[in-house]
């Protein structure tokens, strides 16, 4: 098979296409043949060795993919060979990949691969940082940061979903057309300059939440603007710094920032809360509440201007590399 590897993670440009062995699954494992795959800031980070964790060499980018059934492994029951599904899984800029049974998912009918393979991170964040973390209710008003980016645009149709009044914060008009059409009722510029005054004249009763990706300039004055028992849900630092907060504004306004972790909420601590929101998500797909929006798309030769692309921050949605595309 044909997968994108390096043994050099200094540069993206040091990644190849290389012929591998199809992998075997394993028991309690699942072979899929990857139709797409997402690539997020996050994947791009981890391509170039600068996250949390550093991948063992050789490396093959990509873990959130939508696919076919290829094979199953010793254990593998509930799924049959050609069924549509998503899953996470190791080295997925890959023809075939290999997930967990536990990490894969049938898909629905409406939902395409492309939309697979940038659903799970990005929408399972999205309603465990809104319900579960900041418990955000019917009628508040909810501000996403960075709303045009993957996560920001899951934040958007959840807080829609969940009730709440969405204004969305995009850094052009482009992308705030794109948040509007995710359901934003206000979008704002993310321009730092009488960023206060804006977010005041959006709305006027205060902020009860705060979804912010981001972590940037915009963090403290949008803080400041938090209404009496406020949650500023801190995402990740996609914006490459990690601002200070005075630890008095929280005191002054009853107010909590809340750290929102998917990756050990799902596969560490509550892997089975995080498997019934996943459900939850997929049946608001199924019934046509939720349509995922797909970024920019990238043929699978592609995978370095992919990577690249992911790191920019200048798109708008999850962006996706399409490995089959006559797969769907």
């Amino acid at each position: 098979m044909k997968a994108a590897q390096t043994t050099d993670l200094s540069s993206i440009d040091n990644y190849a296409l290389v012929e591998l062995p199809a992998p075997q699954p394993g028991e309690g494992e699942v072979r899929i043949k990857v139709a797409a795959c997402g690539v997020g800031y996050v994947d791009a980070l981890v391509a170039l060795g600068r996250y949390q964790v550093k991948p063992s060499l050789p490396h093959v980018p990509g873990a959130e993919i939508g696919g076919l059934v290829d094979a199953l492994g010793p254990g593998v029951t509930g799924f049959a060979i050609g069924e549509r599904v998503l899953a996470q899984a190791h080295g997925a800029f890959a023809e075939y990949a290999i997930a967990s049974g536990r990490a894969v998912r049938r898909i629905p009918d409406r939902m395409s691969m492309s939309q697979a393979a940038g659903f799970r991170v990005n929408y399972g964040t999205a309603l465990h940082g809104l319900r579960d973390r900041a418990v955000l209710k019917a009628e508040e008003t909810l501000v996403v940061i960075g709303a045009a980016g993957g996560v920001g645009l899951a934040a958007v149709q959840i807080g829609r979903l969940l009730g709440a009044k969405v204004i969305g914060v995009a850094s052009t008009e482009q992308k705030r057309a794109a948040v509007e059409q995710a359901g934003a009722g206000v979008t704002l510029d993310r321009a730092v300059e009488g960023w206060r005054d804006r977010l005041k004249a959006a709305a006027p009763s205060g902020i009860d939440v705060v979804f912010d990706p981001v972590s940037g300039a915009l963090l403290q004055p949008a803080f400041r603007s938090l209404g009496w028992r406020g949650r500023y849900l801190v995402v990740g630092f996609a914006g490459g710094e990690i601002p200070a907060l005075p630890v008095n504004l929280p005191l002054l306004k009853g107010a909590a920032v809340i750290g929102v972790d998917y990756r050990q909420f799902s596969a560490v601590f509550e892997a089975e809360a995080a498997a019934s929101d996943l459900e939850e998500l997929l049946a608001w797909v199924a019934k046509g509440e939720l349509d995922v929006p797909v970024g920019r798309t990238f043929p699978f030769g592609e995978y370095r201007e992919a990577l690249k692309y992911a790191l920019s921050g200048d798109g708008t949605g999850k962006t996706i590399l399409v490995v089959d595309p006559s797969l769907g």
